[in-house]
């Protein structure tokens, strides 16, 4: 059996193509897809600014086999936000992603003395 890794993914893009009724429900929600709304889920959670609509970041945490690395990570994230997207009806283009293996990162802790 192969050892699973976690990945923390943050896949950006811009939008490209929308119809004035995604336009409209994107605005609509922008109150609940802003700072606050920023989580890693496996189905991944959009944020967005309205004005200007522009660009967009979508946060996944995805788990795969660590020999497949940060790459396999990026592409299943990315096909992850594709298809979020597209069940949406939101046009997209140019999404490049951002990724952080949890299993291999290093944390930097206070010493006693710099507390």
């Amino acid at each position: 059996m192969s050892e699973q890794h976690t990945y923390r993914v943050i896949v950006r893009g811009t939008w490209d193509g929308l119809s004035d009724e995604a336009r409209a429900r994107l605005l609509a929600g922008a109150a609940d897809h802003g700072m606050t709304s920023m989580r890693f889920t496996e189905e991944g959670s959009l944020s967005y600014e309205a004005a200007p609509l522009k660009h967009f970041s979508m946060r996944f945490v995805v788990v795969s086999d660590a020999r497949d690395g940060e790459e396999m990570a990026a592409a299943i994230a990315e096909d992850r936000a594709e298809s979020a997207l597209r069940g949406l009806g939101h046009g997209f283009r140019d999404l490049r992603s951002t990724v952080t293996d949890l299993d291999t990162m290093k944390v930097n802790r206070k010493s006693a003395s710099r507390r």
